[in-house]
Parts: structure tokens; C-alpha cells; sequence
């Protein structure tokens, strides 16, 4: 009987070959590889054509779908290429690592350790400390250097588990979690032993080999399992990214160039001839003039610095060099494409269509396939046309996930004169399955869980604005039942609302989903009437509101006024329209109305002509008169013209107003209100406070020389020395000239 202990390094080819080599040549008869028990029921799907790696094995708690693990392979990780042996082999297999019913059950970590933060880090990343100790800054360096390309054969093991029970014993302290792993295998091994297998091969991560090769007697491993808690869990394959592999994952590992270790292990020979040819076809994508001799001369550079190093051949850093050097004339951030396309890549895997999933899974896999929009790890954009039948369906998709919380598209500002279109920013990164199984508990299909999960949160909305933006959602989204009730919803808070300001901020979004919800063929009919019932309350109860109202206050009903007017506009209600502009109107005159809101009040009232000129004169003249407060005049000011300057410009009795009042300011008043009067100006556009300095300059050009002050007329003492520092400045003698 003999057992076999391959140390690998998870996701590396030179271990993946090695792997391979060894098992069709010591052709054992049980395989034991690290990874969960649970997943074994599973692996008959990994030689299925439709399984494209990279995936995932995800392990989840029944009751807590986010409380998971993720356990991804490529093509060129070791433990993959163990399964894909026993599969095509018919040759015995177990995973062996601490069953995830005990592992998820676990605390992520044992705060009560006490172990050495260093040793930590060793364990977690023995290679990384390997490479310091020979040298290099760059563990992926040393390991391919070392590993990677050059060896294939049983060598490497045995080089491996030395250097790592070295390192196990110049740090012997572990964590209890892989205390508790290392019990599990060395049963696992146990087990295989009495069950009369002859060869047994064992791949485990290299830091777990010493381990399992000096055994402690079976009853302190029995010990040491005995009364672990369990949690229950379900395990299923989920496609995985190569971007996804540089992290952490249910191996505690990540690599750094998944795409050049992809290129590795599929490309047996002349390796830096053809990784070139790939960088030149991406320079060229990207619009940079490549030729062969590019390719050619990066060989040739990239060869050069091997030898130079004492390296049997180039590897990724050699040809990093030679990159920057030939292909982008020395500039290192055209580098950045290499990086994003080819050495981390966007390729992302593809399990079997009846690998386990919860029908929701099921559905938008469907959907997907029927929309042309595939799930892709790579970063893309899409402008949708909502009056093409296939666009619209794509838009209630991204919309119904967003319902979801499930954030695989971000939906952008589009620059467009209609309402028909939308881009949205498009990447599925592989942990949004997971928050897709656990929506599955409100329905079975995308447009079902949508509605029910919006419901139930309607049942718990608190405020006629949160109803509010949940219908903004649910009509984009497609969702008429939630919709239906949402409506009547927001008809009986608002009917009952004596919430002034809570009217006033539902209504904006209510307004623009009134106006434009039809480009979606959604019924909205009742909507402009909840709205038009709801202005009419706020015309009601505004100018109590306005009333005696703090400074915070009175910025936030500034708003919620200009969003109301914008409202009205939107929808040419007529009849409100007048009645608005009665309260906008008494709340220009009202005695106890804050001076911003009176302000703010008046120019809605002159954008809409309600007032004539010499009515607006008469308006300002009152909120300016020396008979008020400074600072009740220069808020006032702020109100009407805060955002835009242009009426000062364009209308010169007001400016003759505003220019009288601020000339008529006694100097410490002036200082008083001059920061009100800076927050204000500082809201108009560059252009408007040039145009407007230009003005003022003007007016006291031409008022001094009303007055006499201006002369064409050389002082000529000035101009001496004005003329010497010229001189001084040029490097010229004045004495010369």
C-alpha cells in the first residue's frame, strides 16, 4: 500500500502538469483531493461538454445563502485536472477537506487564538514567504521561475513538502480552523487505508503536506473533531472569472495573471513568440500601429534579458519588459491593456444547464439567452432603444434586477431629447449568484420575485416618498401588479398626508412617470389624478409651511418649491397652474414668510410673466428698502436669483435696484451680509459672473466720467517707473534708449 503527497499550488499549471504527469504514470486507484465532501455528488457534470472552466463550487447555508464559499477552478488548476483523471479513469475520488457543514458553522475567525499574526501569514501564503527567503519581491516570479515551466515530474513534490516542513517548523503554530482541516484529511487517508486501496494519491494545498505525512495517533484527531456543530447546506456549480481567481478564495489563495497562466498551460511551445502575437493584436485593437517586426524584435529583447538573469527561458516579466520597451516606445501605462486583456483577461466560465439551481436561476439564464445578453466578467455598454421590442425587454431585465438589489447593470445618464433611450454599464461578477439564490424564496421567475420582494417592502414603506420612489422603480421594471398597488397606495397616504413637504418631494417623481410612463405602454391613468389632488393640497397647506421656518428649513422647502413648479410646467395642469400661482403669490407678501421662499417665490412668479415689469420693480424695491434688514434683503436676493444671473444682465431696472441697495450699505452691514451675497453670486455660471463684472466695471468707468475722474492724460513719473521694471524685466539698460 502506498499513498502519494502532492503539495500543489492551487490554480498553478506547473502544478497542474505535474499532477497530471504523475497520475497517468503511478495510475492510482483512489484519489483524494482538498476540497467539500458535500460536492462529490457534483463532480460527474465536470466532463460534461457544456462545463467550460473557470467555475465554482458554491457551498451555502440553507437559511443563509449569503453565508458562503466559493471553491473555483481553471483548466490549469491541480485539482480540477485530479477530477477531470478519476472521471475519465472511472477511478475512485473523495474530497477530503473539513466538511462545509462544520466549516460554515465555524467563526470566520478564532479571536481567542493567540497565534503570531506572521505565522498567519505563512500559512495562508507559504509561497509568498518561499520567494522572500530566495530573493524575490514577486511570489508569482519565483514559483514560475522555480516551478512553472521547466519540471514536470515527481521532483517537484519532494522539493515542495521540504521546503514547506521547514518552514512548519520554523513556524509550528497553525489556526484552529486548519487544525481542525488536517484532522479531517488525515481520517479521510485513514479511511482509504482500511478500505484495502493499494495506490492512494493525495493533492492538498503544499502547507497541509507535513501534516499529513507525520501522523499523530487516531483518537486525537477523533478528539479533536468530536462534537463540531453543523449547519445545513446545499453546494451547486456556478460559472466563475478569471479576474475572480486573483482573490481569496475557499483555498485561502488567489493568483495575480490567471490569463497568462491560462496561455501556460495551453500552450506547450514557443510560448514567447505566440504571447507577443497576442499583445500586438491587442495594441492593434486599441488603435496602435504593430507590425511583425514589433513581435520579432520583443522576442529577440525578451530572450535577451533571460539570459541575462540566468533563466532557461522568458517569462512574464522579461516579456513585460520587452513590451514597454518595443511595443509602447517606453510609456509603462500602455501596459494597462496587456494587463486588463491578456494577463488577468475577461473570460468567464459555463456550467451544465442541469447543474443544480433554484428555478429563478433557471429563468434568467433564459432570459439571458433570449435577450442576447450574455452574463460576461467584462466591463460593456449598452444604449437601448425602449421602442425596439428586444431593448425594451432587455431594460425591464436590468430594471427588475435592480428591484432585486442584484447590481449586474448600472444604469447611466444618456444624452437624448426623448425618453427613449437608456444606457446602461453591463458586468456579472460570479458572488451575484448568490444573492440571486437567495432571492429565490419570493418567486421562481425574475418578473415574480421582482414583484413580490417590491411588495413586501411596500407593506413596510413608512412615508409617501419611499411609495414614491418605489413606483419610480416598479414602472421601468414592468411590474403591473405592484404597480396597481402602488397607486392606491400612494392615493390613500396622500389623501390622509397633512405633511406639506412630504407632498412636495413625492411629487417630482410621481410628475415624471405621469408624463413619460407611456413610453413603456404601462397604465398610469390614475396617476395624474393622485397627482393633481396632491398639488392641490400642497396650494392649500403651503403657506402655513412657509411660515416661521428656521434657515435649514427654508433650503430644503427652496427645493421642494422649484421641484413642484417644475411639476406643474411638466404636466400643463391649467387649473392648478392658477392656483399655484395665488400661494406663490401670497407667499411673496406674506409677513412671516422666511425672505429665501419669498425670494424664490417672485422669480417663479416672473418666469411664468405673472408679474409685469413695473410690478416686479415694485416687489423688489420693497424686499430692498432700506426699511428692511440687511440680511432679510440679501436672503430675499439669494432666493430670486439663485442658479442664474442672466435676469441682472439682461433686465437694467432690476440692476439698478440691486446696484442702489448695495451702494446704500453702510460698511459694517456691508461685511455682515457680503457672505450671503458671495454663496449666492457663486451659484451663477463662469460666464454669468464675468459678464456681470464687465457690467459693474462699465457702469463705474462711465459713472467717473460723469463725475470728472478720467483723463487720458501721462503722468510721466509713473511712467518711468513702469518703463524701468519692463527694462529690468527684458534685460535691457533703460540708459541706451
Amino acid at each position: 500500500m502506498e499513498v502519494f503527497y502532492l503539495g500543489i499550488r492551487h490554480h498553478g499549471p506547473g502544478s497542474a502538469r505535474s499532477v497530471q504527469a504523475f497520475l497517468s504514470e503511478q495510475q492510482p486507484d483512489m484519489v483524494l483531493v482538498e476540497g467539500p465532501p458535500e460536492a462529490e455528488t457534483l463532480l460527474e457534470l465536470a466532463t460534461v461538454s457544456e462545463m467550460q472552466p473557470p467555475v465554482a463550487l458554491l457551498t451555502y447555508v440553507q437559511d443563509n445563502p449569503q453565508q458562503a464559499v466559493f471553491h473555483p477552478f481553471a483548466d490549469f488548476s491541480p485539482e480540477w485536472q485530479a477530477i477531470l483523471y478519476s472521471q475519465q479513469h472511472g477511478v475512485a475520488f473523495r474530497f477530503i477537506d473539513l466538511p462545509m457543514v462544520n466549516k460554515l458553522a465555524l467563526e470566520p475567525k478564532d479571536e481567542s487564538s493567540g497565534y503570531e499574526t506572521q505565522t498567519e501569514g505563512v500559512a495562508a501564503n507559504p509561497i509568498a514567504y518561499l520567494a522572500q527567503l530566495a530573493g524575490f519581491s514577486d511570489a508569482e516570479i519565483w514559483w514560475e521561475s522555480t516551478f512553472e515551466r521547466y519540471s514536470n515530474d515527481a521532483e517537484n513534490f519532494r522539493a515542495i513538502q521540504e521546503a514547506v516542513t521547514a518552514l512548519r517548523e520554523a513556524f509550528p503554530h497553525t489556526s484552529k480552523t486548519d487544525e481542525l482541516r488536517e484532522a479531517y484529511m488525515r481520517m479521510c487517508i485513514r479511511k482509504a487505508k482500511k478500505e484495502g486501496y493499494e495506490k492512494i494519491a493525495v493533492v492538498c494545498g503544499a502547507w497541509h503536506v507535513p501534516a499529513l505525512t507525520e501522523m499523530p495517533a487516531q483518537k486525537l484527531d477523533q478528539q479533536l473533531l468530536k462534537g463540531l456543530v453543523k449547519v445545513k447546506v446545499n453546494s451547486t456549480w456556478i460559472p466563475w472569472t478569471y479576474s475572480r481567481l486573483t482573490f481569496e478564495s475557499g483555498y485561502g489563495a488567489g493568483i495575480n495573471s490567471p490569463g497568462w497562466y491560462n496561455h501556460l498551460w495551453h500552450t506547450p511551445s514557443n510560448i514567447t513568440e505566440s504571447w507577443l502575437s497576442k499583445v500586438a493584436r491587442e495594441f492593434r485593437k486599441a488603435g496602435l500601429d504593430i507590425s511583425v517586426s514589433h513581435v520579432i524584435e520583443g522576442v529577440r529583447l525578451s530572450n535577451m534579458l533571460a539570459s541575462m538573469r540566468n533563466l532557461p527561458q522568458a517569462g512574464l516579466a522579461e516579456l513585460n519588459e520587452a513590451i514597454v520597451a518595443i511595443f509602447c516606445f517606453g510609456d509603462e501605462q500602455l501596459l494597462d491593456i496587456v494587463q486588463r486583456e491578456l494577463i488577468v483577461s475577461h473570460r468567464i466560465g459555463q456550467v451544465p444547464t442541469d447543474a443544480p439551481a433554484v428555478p429563478l436561476q433557471h429563468d434568467l439564464q433564459k432570459l439571458q439567452k433570449k435577450l442576447r445578453l450574455p452574463a460576461t466578467d467584462e466591463d460593456k455598454v449598452y444604449t437601448l432603444d425602449l421602442r425596439k421590442p428586444n431593448d425594451l425587454e432587455r431594460s425591464k431585465l436590468l430594471h427588475r434586477l435592480q428591484l432585486l438589489d442584484i447590481q449586474w447593470g448600472r444604469e447611466e445618464y444618456v444624452s437624448t431629447k426623448g425618453t427613449f433611450k437608456e444606457q446602461w454599464r453591463v458586468q456579472w461578477q460570479p458572488e451575484m449568484m448568490v444573492h440571486l439564490i437567495e432571492m429565490g424564496v419570493w418567486g421562481n421567475t425574475v418578473a415574480h420575485a421582482a414583484s413580490a420582494y417590491l411588495s413586501d417592502h411596500m407593506s413596510r414603506a413608512g412615508s409617501l416618498s419611499d411609495l414614491s420612489e418605489s413606483l419610480r422603480k416598479a414602472v421601468p421594471a414592468d411590474l403591473p401588479d405592484a404597480i396597481r398597488q402602488l397607486m392606491k397606495q400612494i392615493s390613500e397616504v396622500a389623501a390622509l398626508s397633512g405633511d406639506v413637504p412630504e407632498l412636495m418631494k413625492s411629487v417630482g417623481p410621481l410628475a415624471q412617470l405621469s408624463r413619460y410612463g407611456n413610453v413603456r405602454q404601462s397604465d398610469l391613468s390614475l396617476l395624474a389624478e393622485i397627482v393633481e389632488s396632491m398639488i392641490s393640497r400642497i396650494c392649500i397647506g403651503l403657506p402655513n409651511a412657509s411660515s416661521s421656518l428656521d434657515d435649514d428649513a427654508a433650503e430644503d422647502l427652496y427645493h421642494h418649491i422649484g421641484t413642484v413648479h417644475e411639476s406643474i410646467q411638466l404636466l400643463q395642469f391649467k387649473e392648478q397652474e392658477k392656483d399655484w400661482q395665488k400661494t406663490l403669490n401670497y407667499l411673496v407678501d406674506g409677513s412671516q414668510v422666511n425672505p429665501l421662499i419669498a425670494g424664490k417665490a417672485c422669480r417663479l412668479l416672473h418666469d411664468t410673466q405673472y408679474y409685469h415689469e413695473d410690478e416686479l420693480s415694485r416687489k423688489f424695491s420693497l424686499a430692498l428698502s432700506p426699511a428692511q434688514e440687511a440680511r432679510f434683503s440679501a436672503a430675499w436676493l439669494e432666493g430670486f436669483l439663485k442658479g442664474s444671473g442672466t435676469i441682472l444682465l439682461l433686465d437694467e431696472v432690476l440692476w439698478q435696484v440691486v446696484d442702489t441697495w448695495l451702494n446704500e450699505l453702510e460698511g459694517d452691514i456691508f461685511i455682515e451680509v457680503l457672505p450671503l451675497l458671495r454663496r449666492n453670486f457663486s451659484s451663477f455660471t463662469t460666464s454669468e459672473r464675468r459678464k456681470l463684472g464687465e457690467k459693474a466695471k462699465q457702469q463705474d468707468s462711465e459713472h467717473s466720467i460723469q463725475n470728472g475722474q478720467h483723463t487720458d492724460e501721462i503722468d510721466p513719473e509713473r511712467a518711468e517707473q513702469a518703463m524701468l521694471t519692463v527694462a529690468q524685466l527684458l534685460g535691457l539698460n533703460i540708459k541706451e534708449y
